[in-house]
């Protein structure tokens, strides 16, 4: 049986039960933080329609179908939910472009290295101080300062949890990758 998804707080949020049963009880579809229309811009210049794409944490949002419908060709829709994935399974039976799986981001063992294009994840950056680290907080309206190793700082947290933000990481080809300095991981880098 399902727990009541109102007695659930953000904390719940890697938690498949939760999800499950938020699912369960709202219905519909919901697009967090924005829809696709207002990050097409970014999407379309960092993807290539051709982009074998990863939705992390696609739940029910129709930002996937948007794509399609946009020309995007293969978007691989994961979310720890079973619940929404037989849900959009069911939704997008008939659009082949859009193949769902229920899985855990934080194991990728099942897909081989180089298996996407671009990944989209949705979620919001963690908020909380860090074990061991100071509380220095930014407003998310400020530019977020980082590292010389461009890293943002060890003991940085946002003022606001429900600020958003945009990433963009690019896959660089080989001639980039050589030319592209090398900060080798240490403890005080992470």
């Amino acid at each position: 049986m399902f727990r009541d998804v109102s007695s659930c707080n953000t904390y719940n949020y890697g938690d498949a039960l939760y999800w499950d049963a938020r699912y369960i009880q709202e219905g519909g579809s919901f697009d967090w933080y924005q829809r696709y229309s207002a990050l097409r811009p970014f999407v379309r210049k960092y993807f290539p329609i051709s982009s074998r794409v990863l939705m992390v944490g696609c739940g029910n949002a129709v930002m996937s179908e948007d794509m399609v419908k946009d020309g995007y060709e293969d978007i691989m829709n994961i979310d720890i939910s079973s619940v929404a994935i037989d849900m959009m399974r069911k939704k997008h039976e008939y659009i082949p472009q859009l193949k769902y799986m229920q899985m855990d981001v934080r194991d990728m063992s099942f897909f081989p290295d180089g298996s996407f294009g671009g990944v989209l994840d949705k979620a919001r950056p963690a908020f909380e101080k860090r074990e061991g680290g100071s509380s220095s907080t930014r407003s998310y309206l400020e530019p977020i300062p980082t590292t010389d190793k461009g890293l943002l700082p060890a003991d940085f947290v946002l003022e606001d949890p429900d600020s958003h933000f945009i990433y963009v990481c690019k896959k660089l080809g080989e001639t980039e990758l050589s030319k592209a300095p090398n900060y080798p991981l240490t403890a005080d880098v992470l």
